[in-house]
This record gives C-alpha cells, structure tokens and sequence, in this order.
C-alpha cells in the first residue's frame, strides 16, 4: 500500500458525529495530520520507475483502458462507480486511495494490474505488481457519464452539465506567475466515502502535500445535471509564498472574435473559456474579456470579501466553433462562490501567450492580501459550480462578444494612427430586453468608458437590429504606455444614476494591425 496516513481511532459517521473504531478516519483528525507534516521538512517522493514510465507518453498511454468490470462498486446498486487512472510519463507519483464504510472505517484500495487492460501484452507484463494509481474518475452509474476526476497535482475537473470536459480546478496554486519559483503541491492521498443508495452526492477527503505547505480537503460533491462542490480546505504553510491563489482555475483561451487574427487554424474559434466573471463585495458586476496576449500578464482586480468568481465558456453556438469533435461550445463554466468573510485580496488573473490548443494559458484565483506570509493556519471554504451557465442570473445586462478591428469609418483607415483599435461589445439581457430601440439616439443610455491611457473616440450605443442585443462602439487612440504594460479599458451601459449592464473590462496592447493588400496598379 502506498501512503502514510495513521489510522486513527477517531471515525466520523454520517450525521456528524464521532464514535471510536480500530482503524477509523475523519476530516479533523486529517487537519491534524496536515498541520503536524507542515512543522517537518518537505520530504518528495523517491522517484519509481523512471525508465518504464518514460515510455508510457500519449501514444502508448491510449492504448491502456480501465476495465469497467473491475470498477469500485462495480456489483453493488450504488448510484457511482470509480474508476482508477493509470501512471505514465506525465503523471509519475503514485497516490494512495481509501474507502470509508459506513461505520467509519477507512480500508485501502491496493493497486492491480489486472484492473487495466493493455493492447500491448508484451508491455502488461513488464508491469510491476506495485505501480500505484495515478488518480480517479467517478462515473455515474445509470447513465455512466464521466462526472469527476482527480488527476496530476492538485487536478481535478468535470464534465458538467453539458457533458464535455473542458477548463480544471486545483486544490491551491503557488507562486503561479513567479516562472521557476511556481510549485505545485499534490493531493497525495484520497479517502471516498461509500454513498447508499440513491444518494446523488459524494463525499471525498484529500491531503495536499508540497515544499511550502499542506492541506487537508474536504469536498462534498453532489453530482446532479450542475456538478456542485462544497469545499472546505485548511492549509499550513511550512514557508513563506510570493503569491498564494485560492480557488484556482486553470482553462485554455487561444483565440476568439476577439483577436481572431491570431488564429492559424481553419476553425473560427477555439478557448475553453472566454471570459473571467466576477462579483464584488460591493455588488459590482464585471466582465474581463480573455485575451491571448503576445507576452505573459497578470491582471489583480483589488476587492475586499468577493461573492464570487470564474471563467466561463458564453459563446454556446457551434457554427462559432465548427469542430464536431471537441466541442467547444460544451466546455463547462466554473463558477466559485466564496463561504465566509475572505477578507481582503485581489481575484488574480494570468494570461499566458500560446499558439497551440493543448496548452493551458489562463489562471485566474483569489489572493488574500497577507497570503504570502507564513501562518500557521488558513481556511477557506466555498462552492464550486461546474456548469454551462453562471450559477446565479445577473440582474444586469451581461457581455456576450469582444470584437476588435481597425479605427474609423469605412473608407478613413488610411488616416487612422497605426496603433488606433475600434471595439464592439455586445450587451443582452437584463433591462435592455425591454428597452426602446431609439433610446440610443436620444440618450436615455449613456455609455460609461474609460482607459488608463490615451483617448477614447466617438462611443455610441445601438441596438442590432433584430436583436435583443445592444452594441457599444468606440475607438481608442493613442500611443503604446510604458514599460510594455496594456491599456486597461472599462466600459458599461447606464440609464440616469443606473448600471444596466456588467462592466465590461479588457487589457489591450497597442499594436498595427497586419498591412493592407497593396494596391495593384
């Protein structure tokens, strides 16, 4: 068995309460147990096996299938089954699971061989007896969708309720943005909680180990059309960390409408997400307009106590995408709702430049403002909702599109400055669904913009015809700031004192657009 975990006398039983066992566990005792590991030396795990699970890359990985037969809770009538991931070259530390019954006790689950099966026999043999898993999946038994995983580091995602995998959640990041100095901390052991029959939620503890803290996690998932995560994580930090990100988010965002120009690939578009989404402690609404910039950036939007964050995926027509495949226009949202006072911090968001799709470029996290220095305990707990849409309808209009292009008017480009860059942003919903079309032209709605520098140039509202739509348009002139830092633009929609619709907030870099085709003479 692979793991360290002392089993306690100490066992928890469905309703709360505790009870002694010969070899019980609950989450308290797992707190303990993260708070004693984080007073001694970080200690990594020896490397095992490193010739052998060079080769298992992509190409040999794919040729290695769960056996569903052999499936946790395969034979019961239990509304989940679990699956286990199998190591390979990308995932190489082993990861000790458990089972809690009923009564409180904590069994192992011993890593088989036979669990998996192999098209390369030659390959199945060589295997040694005490691999280890890699992590776990949870399907759903009666329809057996994939509902949950736990892979890599601190990893995990969902399918969500539109049923394609997309962006990840991680139990914590640190020092993310920091290149070299960025660490990621593990969950190195997982103990399942056996749900009964007709339970739609299930129960799953996990220790965080890494160089500069631990953590012990406990997350009740309830695994419906929306896969909701209450999380309850408590962390002690053996070091002191430049950057400590609660709740991260980790997604992918190559291009859009918004700065298709960089694309290279036939399909219009293609990101997990397309935008970060947040609510402040104050109530505001605000809309960040992911971007796939041309060098590494990150974005601190300053609060105190959030109500919630994510990223999400807007854009929900396939025509926009075209790939029957992977299906973009499937990929979850994921929303986090903070439970609790989180005091002061900034919602953190790093943006990383790509030009490939299987990279992931997009981090976005909460920052408490005293998170860097050592403490000798932290918690945060909150909800996460894996969904397609934001989990709670905004009273306000919400941004749909980003679209950017050249400054002016048909027929004036060739005197707009070089680095002019025209902006269309797209409103819906809210109280503009009832709004009368001309209220644009006689200024019962005022567009609210701003730019931390240059100009901004003839803004106007218009409803798209046909539409419930409402479309802002403006210029932005002027030259490049300094020290290689964006033009970070601000705008929304008011009618008298009244937001009507989310701020809308983008990070521009002033740039030429591509030249213009030459004349042929």
């Amino acid at each position: 068995m692979i793991g360290s975990w002392p089993l306690s006398s100490l066992a928890v039983t469905r309703d709360g309460t505790h009870k002694t066992t010969d070899s019980g566990f609950s989450f308290g005792r797992l707190v303990e147990h993260a708070r004693e590991l984080a007073t001694t030396p970080y200690s990594a795990p020896e490397p095992r096996y490193d010739a052998l699970l060079d080769e298992l890359g992509y190409a040999v990985f794919r040729d290695i299938h769960t056996r569903r037969d052999r499936a946790l809770w395969r034979d019961s009538d239990l509304p989940f089954v679990v699956e286990f991931f199998h190591l390979d070259k990308n995932a190489r530390q082993p990861v000790a699971i458990h089972v809690v019954d009923h009564d409180g006790a904590a069994r192992p689950i011993d890593y088989d061989p036979d669990l998996f099966e192999y098209d390369d026999p030659e390959l199945a043999e060589r295997l040694p007896a005490d691999l280890g898993f890699a992590g776990l999946r949870i399907r759903d038994r009666t329809t057996d969708r994939e509902r949950l995983a736990f892979k890599g580091a601190s990893y995990f995602r969902s399918s969500g309720a539109l049923n394609q995998y997309g962006l990840s959640a991680r139990g914590v990041a640190v020092d993310t943005g920091y290149g070299s100095d960025e660490t990621f901390p593990r969950f190195s052991e997982y103990w399942l909680f056996k749900p009964r029959p007709g339970d739609d939620t299930i129960t799953i503890c996990a220790l965080l180990e890494g160089e500069r803290l631990t953590g012990a996690y406990r997350m009740q998932c309830r695994l419906t059309d929306n896969v909701v995560m209450d999380i309850q994580s408590r962390l002690f930090q053996r070091e002191s960390i430049q950057r400590l990100g609660i709740a991260p988010l980790t997604s992918m965002f190559w291009f859009s409408e918004t700065n298709a120009r960089r694309g290279a690939d036939w399909r219009p578009e293609i990101h997990d997400s397309d935008g970060l989404a947040m609510v402040t402690g104050s109530g505001e609404r605000l809309w960040r307009a992911l971007d796939n910039p041309r060098h590494s950036h990150y974005s601190a939007f300053g609060d105190d106590n959030p109500r919630g964050f994510g990223l999400l995926q807007r854009d929900r027509r396939f025509d926009h995408y075209q790939d029957p495949r992977v299906r973009f226009e499937r990929r979850p949202s994921l929303w986090v709702e903070p439970e609790g006072d989180w005091g002061p911090g900034h919602v953190g968001l790093l943006e990383l430049p790509t030009d490939e799709e299987v990279y992931d470029n997009v981090n976005a996290f909460w920052v408490p403002t005293d998170g860097g220095q050592k403490s000798s305990a932290r918690h945060f707990d909150y909800r996460l909702y894996w969904s397609a849409e934001q989990p709670h309808p905004t009273p306000v209009a919400r941004v749909v599109s980003t679209r950017t292009g050249r400054a002016g008017e048909p027929g004036t480009y060739r005197d707009q400055p070089p680095l002019a860059r025209k902006f269309v942003i797209d409103f819906e919903g809210g109280p503009l669904a009832d709004l009368d079309p001309d209220f644009g032209d006689d200024g019962n709605i005022q567009v609210q913009i701003s730019a931390s520098h240059g100009e901004i140039v003839n803004p106007y509202p218009k409803q798209v015809d046909g539409t419930p739509r409402w479309r802002v348009f403006f210029d932005w002139s002027g030259t490049s700031p300094p020290d290689n830092e964006p033009v970070e633009l601000r705008c929304l929609l008011i009618r008298g004192d009244t937001a009507i619709t989310e701020t809308w907030l983008f990070a521009y870099f002033p740039e030429p657009l591509p030249p213009r085709v030459p004349e042929v003479s």
